[in-house]
């Protein structure tokens, strides 16, 4: 039986909630924002390497409990509680876990600067720029009053934006949160085995690992802001829309969505997927350091495979 990566959409949570990982004054600013209540639609807009990727979805969120629902597509929406998340698809939900930190703890990468105070959507917001090792990475506004992230650009190292979201609508204040609009109980737990990836990934550092009752382990990255989660199984996993990519002498199938980009490979033990929301230069160092893709002909081979 095919296991199919559903995974795809979840990590473009990481941008509105704050990082186990997280320190200082950035910690601060995304811990107040994830402790927000409001109702509000949010566009995405995202430049990629598989041409411009756009999304209008509504949020809304109670402290910890927070739920994206895509305008676009009614059937499917991702929630997130009390370090927990899940996907849904209908009345049954796909795929859940809890990202709980083991006790790793990394020293903040980024460098917080205050550009100012501006006014958004008719209220005084703050804007501030996140700087990685001397690379301007995002641009955050603020909403003054409630602490919640109301607008941020990401950039490729090259200074070009990579992901625009803002809020187009914002209600602030205690939602009604439905039964549906609620995080069930985490069906997937961490593990104390090593999963056999290493515990830093181009500055990323890992902060979970999960196996599940099919046998696909999971394993959990930030850097303070951005974030990916790779996977690895032994079985076949399924990524619908792939497109063959080569970076550098390796061959990859890609899918770009708004917010986020997934990657599935098959290496000598396996296959890999990784979904992230991290631009797209660090997309590629972060592969460089993973198990890289088997030869050009076993990929052939298992492409056939799992995809037919």
């Amino acid at each position: 039986m095919r296991r199919t990566l559903t995974l795809v959409t979840l990590i473009s949570l990481v941008v509105m909630a704050p990082s186990p990982a997280l320190a200082g004054e950035l910690d601060d600013l995304l811990e107040r924002s994830g402790q927000a209540a409001y109702t509000a639609e949010q566009t995405i807009s995202c430049s990629t390497p598989d041409g411009a990727r756009d999304a209008v979805v509504r949020i809304v969120q109670d402290g910890p409990q927070l739920s994206v629902t895509s305008t676009a597509d009614e059937g499917s929406e991702v929630l997130s509680g009390a370090g927990d998340w899940s996907l849904r698809r209908g009345e049954g939900v796909v795929s859940r876990a809890s990202v709980k930190s083991t006790g790793n703890t990394a020293a903040p990468v980024y460098e917080v600067e205050r550009v100012g105070p501006i006014v958004f959507l008719d209220r005084a917001a703050m804007r501030y720029r996140l700087n990685r090792d001397g690379v301007q990475r995002a641009e955050l506004t603020f909403d003054l009053h409630t602490g919640t992230l109301v607008a941020s650009t990401t950039f490729n190292a090259d200074g070009s934006p990579y992901c625009r979201r803002r809020l187009v609508s914002f209600e602030p204040g205690v939602p009604e949160l439905t039964a549906a609009e609620q995080a069930p109980p985490s069906g997937v737990e961490p593990v104390d085995t090593d999963l056999g990836l290493p515990e830093v990934v181009a500055g990323f550092q890992r902060l979970d690992q999960y196996r599940d009752e099919e046998g696909i382990g999971f394993s959990y990255f930030s850097d303070g802001f951005f974030s990916f989660a790779a996977f690895e199984a032994r079985s076949e996993v399924v990524l619908p829309g792939g497109a063959l990519v080569r970076i550098g002498d390796a061959v990859y199938s890609r899918v770009s969505s708004p917010g986020q980009v997934t990657y599935a490979w098959p290496t000598a033990s396996g296959v890999m997927a990784l979904v992230g929301d991290m631009p797209v230069d660090l997309q590629e160092a972060v592969l460089a350091e993973l198990p890289p893709p088997s030869d050009p002909g076993i990929f052939r081979k298992v492409w056939r495979t799992l995809f037919g």
